[in-house]
């Protein structure tokens, strides 16, 4: 889902890369979810085109849903940085401190000296309060939709094999493989954006959407 606790207050990018990967990830689980039923459902008498309809109109859904959830996040989100930065101007000295170290980055808190918070609190107060501008931007709108395009477009990949293929055991076995090499590639990259030696993710995202589609399909999802 479309992360709600970044850029408070300030316009973002049409989704930052973790964002991306994130809906795309989802998109391609839920996909993941039906392909993985396809040969229960041929053998009830289910048509591959009905699955496949089926995991489109869902994705579709699901796409609108996170997109409304993402509006509501970004909207909220920027009424509580507004109200954080008015509650520290408002604040005595001490309070006012530990607010913001509160509202700062994970460790920049920690790391600046009272004198440095002091002289963010004096530029705060200095500045004059903008009038509120809850109301959602054009860019809001912008990243609403690419949300919605994600979790829709993420349906193709475990899709696809299913209508180049007639033989259904090599359908479901392409159609596997290439959501787990996307999967890995998701992993790969959240990686790098990380900036970590470890590489754990290149193969924990893979193994954990694997659990958490049979998960979903053992549950009736």
């Amino acid at each position: 889902m479309a992360d709600a606790g970044k850029g408070a207050g300030r316009a973002r990018p049409v989704l930052d890369p973790i964002d991306r990967l994130s809906e795309i990830s989802f998109g391609l689980l839920m996909a993941l979810t039906f392909t993985g039923t396809m040969s229960v459902t041929l053998g009830e008498g289910g048509q591959v085109r009905d699955v496949l309809l089926a995991a489109l109109g869902c994705n579709i859904a699901w796409g609108i849903v996170d997109a409304m959830v993402y509006l509501l996040s970004t909207y909220t989100d920027r009424g509580r940085g507004r109200a954080a930065a008015d509650a520290i101007r408002a604040a005595s000295r001490a309070e006012a401190r530990a607010l913001l170290r509160e509202e700062l980055p994970e460790g920049a808190g920690e790391v600046l000296s009272e004198q440095e918070l002091d002289q963010m609190i004096a530029m705060m107060r200095a500045h004059p309060r903008s009038a509120p501008q809850r109301e959602l931007t054009r860019g809001d709108l912008r990243a609403a939709l690419a949300v919605f395009a994600l979790v829709t477009l993420a349906t193709l990949p475990p899709t696809l094999p299913f209508l180049i293929f007639d033989h259904l055991p090599l359908a479901m076995r392409v159609s596997n493989a290439a959501s787990l090499a996307m999967l890995a590639l998701i992993g790969w990259r959240l990686d790098r954006l990380m900036g970590g030696e470890a590489r754990h993710l290149v193969w924990i995202v893979p193994v954990f959407g694997s659990i958490l589609v049979v998960v979903t399909i053992a549950l009736g999802g």
